[in-house]
C-alpha cells in the first residue's frame, strides 16, 4: 500500500484520530479542517500534556501510562457534546488504542473520536441494493 492510499484511508476514517509516539508528542491527525475537537497545528511535535486542559491532565496521564505498560491496550469512554454548527448535544465514543510492533513494544496512541448519535438512532435494518 503505497502512502497516497495509506493517506486517504485515514483522511476516510468516519472519526477523528490523533497519534501520540512513544515519546508522548503530538505526530498526526487526521480531519484537520472539519474536526469536532480542533487541533491547533502547533500542537503538532507538542507534549501531549501541553495539550490536555488542566483538569483532566492527571487522567489522561494515568490512562496514557496504562496503555504503555500494557495494563489495558483500550480505554473507552463516551460524552455529551454540543456538535457545531448547533448546539444540539450528541454522543461522542472517545476511545485511546495503544499501539504496539508485532513483538508488543510500545510505540505509542491514537485517540480516535466518533460522533455516534447517528448510530443511537438505528433502527431495523438497511441493507445494501435494498432500495431504501
Amino acid at each position: 500500500m503505497n502512502d497516497e492510499i495509506l493517506r486517504a484511508i485515514i483522511e476516510a476514517l468516519p472519526g477523528e484520530i490523533t497519534i501520540i509516539d512513544a515519546n508522548d508528542e503530538v505526530v498526526g491527525w487526521n480531519r484537520h479542517e472539519t474536526r469536532r475537537f480542533l487541533r491547533p497545528l502547533t500542537a503538532m511535535g507538542l507534549n501531549f500534556r501541553r495539550c490536555h486542559p488542566e483538569a483532566s491532565l492527571p487522567l489522561i496521564e494515568k490512562l496514557v501510562e496504562d496503555l504503555r505498560s500494557g495494563k489495558q491496550d483500550v480505554a473507552r469512554f463516551w460524552l455529551d457534546a454540543s456538535m457545531p454548527p448547533d448546539t444540539v448535544k450528541h454522543k461522542v465514543l472517545v476511545e485511546f488504542h495503544a499501539l504496539r510492533d508485532p513483538a508488543g513494544n510500545y510505540l505509542g496512541c491514537m485517540e480516535w473520536t466518533q460522533d455516534v448519535e447517528y448510530i443511537r438512532g438505528l433502527e431495523g435494518e438497511k441493507r445494501l441494493f435494498s432500495g431504501q
